[in-house]
């Protein structure tokens, strides 16, 4: 009799584990809890747009880097200042390049309302930062210092332009790499 009841205690515990569990009550979910909805897949013209985004970002990329070194350069070492506008110099040239290559395909009209005029937006800086680069290669190596604060000035509207535009399009924004950490 005890073996009888062991294998009907075994057998419901079994097909009890075989039973699929009952989901949740939907009304019940928290908020946090469900993932936020990805964005939606780009179109081939926007797919376009970013693309020449991305070529674009190299030659930004390389400005920051100018930058960097300009205000790395000691104050009091005139050789490694001038060294430093020299180098930023070229990396103007090149990255003029990239922004020029780059920024003919980013057509802001492929975008809806909104995100539409962030990206206008995005590229009138981006136009900007070219037009400003013949300036940059031919002054950097003369006042290295004045040319990368006028330059960083213009660069920072860019990534404010460039992160406005990042959250219309759902896409993650990443906080600038190419800041200095603050210490106390």
């Amino acid at each position: 009799m005890r073996c009888l009841a062991v294998l009907l205690c075994l057998g419901f515990t079994s097909l009890a584990a075989q039973q699929p569990e009952t989901p949740p009550d939907s009304g019940t979910a928290r908020a946090e809890s469900v993932p936020p909805a990805p964005p939606p897949s780009p179109t081939p013209e926007q797919k376009h747009f970013l693309d020449g985004l991305k070529t674009a970002t190299r030659g930004l990329a390389q400005l920051k880097d100018g930058i960097g070194r300009v205000s790395r350069a000691s104050k009091g070492d005139s050789v490694a200042q001038q060294r430093a506008g020299q180098f930023l110099a070229g990396l103007c040239g090149s990255s003029r390049g990239f922004l020029k290559r780059g920024r003919p395909q980013m057509n802001p009209t492929v975008y809806e309302d909104t995100v539409r005029t962030k990206a206008k937006r995005l590229t009138t800086q981006m136009d900007t930062l070219i037009a400003f680069t013949p300036a940059c290669e031919q002054r950097a190596a003369a006042v290295p210092n004045s040319t990368a604060v006028e330059l960083s000035k213009r660069l920072k509207s860019y990534d404010g332009a460039l992160r406005d535009f990042r959250l219309a399009i759902g896409l993650p924004v990443k906080e600038d790499t190419a800041k200095a950490p603050k210490h106390p």
